[in-house]
């Protein structure tokens, strides 16, 4: 009989749904087809850091897959990050200790779930020497090199049905309603939850608005007999500087929400959504593409592919590089069929008009 193989997984950067099924597809491949076994790291690189682990069986992966959150924990901790430690120091850097503890265990591979923070630690792990492979997460959908994964679609869930309960109070009290949903450098979950919510107008980080359109937007809306309307707002678009080039010490939801009310004089209200997008359990679809990842890296693993991550083409299920995915970020083309469709509705970017 050959080694026995071990193998790592954490979850790092910001939770979000599907984690806990992700961590199941992974471990309960690695163990039930594969034969491996599996120790979890609590609160993401931390645990590598400072030795903290619990080993992983089938029972203590059953009935996780509906769980949001992460039975592992996790932390925004980045090892690469900060002042390096000089030979002279007796102690060891954290990426160090990261090696030391992967030794230490005999680990033949580190699987690490995450956003785009952390593909990028796991590509400088991997050129460090260790044996990684990458799992890929985000509310954002903005990882690099894969079609979509999990997380997203139960964010774009989340945020679309708190945009349908804002139409009937926006129509009720005849307001216009700024929803600020999550979205830093992209605006996937902009787009997609200001469509299916039936957003009249929405902000993305890649489309630069004018607020002299915005404005003349809604008068017109006004105009035409339709007295409320629906802002769906990305928390990454641009703000500008304040006259003293300092930073505005608000959102960009309520920057909108102010202009607006400013310009128009129509009475605004805002609904930042927060971290309620990141919580509860998973979708469907997102419990299903985190399996899938997950079973995936644990078959890299036992073909003793390392440095790649899952992600998916279309509906299949491969994998690429870690150096192709590192420091990486998929943004919304301009040209996306999607935004195509809801100008052709009557939508508005902040750009022009419709039919201009």
């Amino acid at each position: 009989m050959g080694k026995e193989t071990r193998i790592g997984i954490l979850t790092a950067g910001g939770d979000c749904p599907g984690l806990n099924a992700a961590i199941r597809g992974v471990g309960k491949s690695a163990i039930i087809e594969y034969g491996m076994r599996v120790f979890g790291f609590r609160d993401g690189f931390s645990g590598l850091i400072n030795c903290d682990y619990k080993e992983l069986n089938e029972k203590s992966l059953s009935g996780i897959l509906t769980l949001g959150g992460t039975i592992l924990g996790t932390s925004r901790e980045k090892p690469f990050k900060g002042p390096e430690l000089s030979d002279e120091e007796s102690i060891l850097s954290k990426p160090e200790k990261i090696k030391k503890t992967y030794e230490n265990l005999g680990l033949d591979c580190l699987v690490c779930i995450g956003g785009n923070g952390t593909m990028k630690t796991a590509y400088k792990l991997y050129q460090s020497g260790l044996n990684v492979v990458g799992v890929p997460k985000t509310i954002d959908n903005d990882v690099w090199g894969t079609d979509y994964s999990f997380g997203f679609y139960s964010a774009v869930n989340i945020a679309t049905e708190a945009i349908d309960r804002l139409h009937t109070t926006a129509n009720s009290h005849k307001r216009t309603m700024v929803v600020e949903v999550m979205g830093h450098n992209a605006g996937w979950l902009a787009l997609y939850s200001g469509i299916a919510g039936g957003g009249d107008i929405i902000l993305i980080p890649e489309i630069k608005y004018n607020k002299k359109v915005i404005k003349k937007y809604l008068e017109n809306r006004q105009k035409g007999g339709k007295p409320y309307s629906i802002i769906v707002v990305a928390e990454g678009i641009d703000i500008p500087l304040k006259k003293d080039g300092s930073t505005r010490n608000y959102s960009a939801g309520t920057y909108i929400s102010r202009i607006v009310e400013e310009m128009t004089g129509l009475e605004t209200r805002e609904t930042k959504l927060g971290y309620i997008q990141r919580g509860g359990a998973p979708s469907p679809e997102d419990r299903i593409i985190a399996t899938g990842l997950g079973e995936h890296a644990a078959r890299l693993i036992s073909e003793k592919k390392y440095g790649l991550m899952s992600a998916y083409d279309s509906h299949e299920i491969i994998s690429i590089p870690l150096a192709d995915v590192a420091g990486k970020t998929k943004i919304v083309p301009v040209d996306n069929p999607l935004i195509k469709m809801a100008r052709s509705l009557g939508t508005c970017f902040g750009d022009t008009l419709p039919q201009e």
